[in-house]
């Protein structure tokens, strides 16, 4: 089944990507399928030296065929409650249209059209819309970052392609820029165009979203390759910063892996490591002479200082070649001779880190981890991990097909996992806020989308999205709370992880519960400008006959948590609810006390443990 293909709309600093639909199979994998060939899989010009751009931002056709458990999805039509837990995990929300729409399709041809959809508003044009962009502005918003929290929460909660601002959002935490560690001039555009640069492949290839951040301005602040010198005479060495993290965090990881992403040992039983210092030094120097390109820019005077445009932002960075290192370069295996042009050392230093037989493992593994569960099995690695080598048409890192292979695992899909003590996730605090607003339909009414930097955990949700702490995000993946493990009776068993947890302490706990309790009734921050409006809930927020609003939190259980809500919790919720004083007797059922009922439903889901941890 081929799906609709969405125009291809090319930003002014993009390329058009050639897309030709076919069918293949895809053998041994959840996966057979026939799709556009966008971008292929061993390198593009992104990577080339600085002069190329990111891939036309538009949607891309892609059928996915299964062989095996995929197809059988084809066939089935999910319940209302199968529907939602897919939706919660293959975007930000499940409302009532997007329920129907994944039962009158399936989850397969779902994915199917999600990953056809253009890309709506960018990033970038969103603030140029608001008057961010505007140099003149007494504002000052060329040194101002709060415009880039206001983008991102309006990509978040309002954006018309989100099952695409989902794997984006998953990508920004695994590919860490973040806000706190950024100061410059137009920050907030060039985390604007970051973030647009990270949604623009979330259905490509994984090799040109490495090339494209490598060369990212903002990037280039971050981690130090913005600027990065070839050593000299005086002992001047190249900066490390990039080398380090790219290898550690955004491709092969610390320890050589399995393909099933387990730990590959060495005779002794002990894990072996991915580099050495020696590798990290070496691939330093092919990251150097390259710096924020300016071409575009110009000048103007504000209060006597000289203030550029936002052109450099957007731009991947130059190369100054008299600033790069010529010498040879080791590392991984690979030796870059010395005298290589700087272009063919970075080509063939990502194609290394791309092709690398780590890579595949452990970036699924922690793609799984954000949209799943913490703890996948071996197998489930696997078998994403073998999507990301081979998608079927022999192409490697086809992130459309690696996200489907997620979304459409059995590890995924079956029932199980609902009463497995350790399937699941935690829901980040970020995530629990977007799915507020979009299960709500809350917008912004002045749209300017102002809720600012969250990150605060007293008094806000401990978690805002671009503003990671660190470049290690917000948890570390292999994070395992403080006395859990031992005994396994009390906790969890040796091994298992829970990531998000990291970020769980007393205060944050209380802080997300006093944030939310203003958020859902009075609107973020209480302001009349992100409000919900609860109209459906109200409806169903009194019973004629009792007070008994049952109707109201079994809608709720089945928009906030797919039904798994248990019965006793059903029924504590709805007794409290429904026995409000000042509520009960119809003549003081006013619209004020309905509001409020379904206030105080929604609260009380979104307090609790059943929702808390998503299955």
């Amino acid at each position: 089944m081929h799906s609709a293909v969405g125009d291809i709309a090319t930003a002014p600093d993009t390329q058009p990507v050639e897309a030709d639909a076919r069918a293949a199979s895809l053998a041994a994998a959840v996966l057979a399928s026939a799709a556009l060939s966008a971008c292929g899989g061993g390198g593009g010009d992104s990577s080339s030296g600085g002069s190329a751009s990111a891939p036309a931002i538009g949607g891309r056709a892609v059928a996915l065929q299964s062989a095996s458990f995929a197809a059988a999805t084809r066939a089935v039509v999910p319940s209302a409650e199968q529907a939602a837990r897919f939706l919660m995990q293959a975007q930000f929300a499940a409302t009532d249209a997007d329920i129907a729409s994944v039962r009158a399709n399936g989850y397969a041809a779902w994915i199917e059209r999600q990953v056809a959809l253009n890309y709506g508003t960018t990033g970038w044009d969103w603030l140029n819309s608001q008057g961010y962009g505007d140099v003149y502005s007494t504002n000052n918003y060329y040194n101002q970052s709060y415009p880039a929290d206001y983008m991102a929460w309006s990509q978040l909660m309002a954006s018309s392609d989100p099952m695409r601002k989902r794997m984006g959002l998953a990508l920004s935490e695994f590919f860490v820029v973040s806000l706190s560690g950024l100061e410059f001039g137009w920050v907030s555009h060039a985390m604007a165009h970051y973030w647009d640069t990270l949604c623009a492949h979330a259905f490509g290839n994984f090799r040109d979203l490495l090339g494209a951040i490598t060369l990212h301005p903002a990037m280039g602040y971050y981690l130090n390759t913005k600027g990065n010198k070839k050593e000299n005479a005086s002992g001047r060495q190249p900066d490390e910063n990039f080398a380090r993290e790219v290898m550690q965090l955004f491709s092969v990881g610390l320890y050589l892996l399995n393909a099933d992403g387990s730990l590959k040992l060495d005779g002794n039983g002990n894990p072996q490591e991915t580099y050495t210092t020696s590798d990290v030094s070496n691939l330093a120097r092919v990251f150097t002479g390259y710096d924020l390109d300016m071409r575009q820019n110009v000048n103007v005077t504000i209060n006597g200082d000289a203030i550029g445009n936002t052109a450099f932002a957007r731009l991947p960075m130059l190369l100054t070649a008299s600033n790069h290192s010529n010498l040879a370069a080791t590392f991984l295996g690979v030796t870059i001779p010395a005298n290589t042009p700087a272009a063919a050392a970075l080509k063939t230093a990502l194609d290394t880190l791309f092709n690398h037989p780590n890579t595949a493992p452990f970036f699924c593994k922690q793609m799984i981890q954000r949209l799943v569960t913490s703890n996948p099995s071996a197998a489930y690695v696997g078998r994403v991990a073998a999507v990301f080598t081979d998608n079927g048409l022999g192409v490697r890192g086809d992130l459309a097909y690696v996200f489907a292979a997620i979304l459409l695992d059995p590890e995924a899909r079956n029932a199980p996992g609902l009463s497995d003590p350790e399937y699941g996730k935690l829901r980040e605090p970020m995530l629990r806020l977007v799915q507020w607003a979009r299960t709500f339909g809350v917008g912004s009414a002045s749209g300017g989308w102002k809720i600012g930097d969250q990150s605060n955990a007293g008094t806000q949700l401990g978690q805002s999205p671009l503003r990671s702490p660190s470049v290690f995000n917000f948890f570390r993946p292999g994070y395992t709370p403080p006395s859990t493990v031992a005994p396994p009776a009390v906790g969890m068993s040796a091994g298992s992880v829970a990531p998000e947890f990291q970020l769980v302490t007393e205060t944050s706990v209380g802080g997300y519960l006093n944030f939310m309790m203003v958020a859902i009734e009075s609107g973020v921050n209480y302001s009349s400008d992100i409000k919900a409006a609860y109209s459906t809930e109200i409806s169903l927020a009194t019973s004629p006959s009792s007070g008994n609003p049952k109707a109201l939190v079994d809608r709720l259980n089945l928009l906030l948590c797919a039904g798994q809500l248990s019965s006793t919790t059903v029924t504590t919720i709805t007794n409290t609810v429904g026995g409000m004083a000042g509520i009960v007797a119809s003549t003081s059922t006013t619209a004020t006390n309905l509001r409020k009922r379904v206030c105080a439903a929604v609260l009380m889901v979104m307090a609790h443990p059943e929702y808390l941890i998503q299955k």
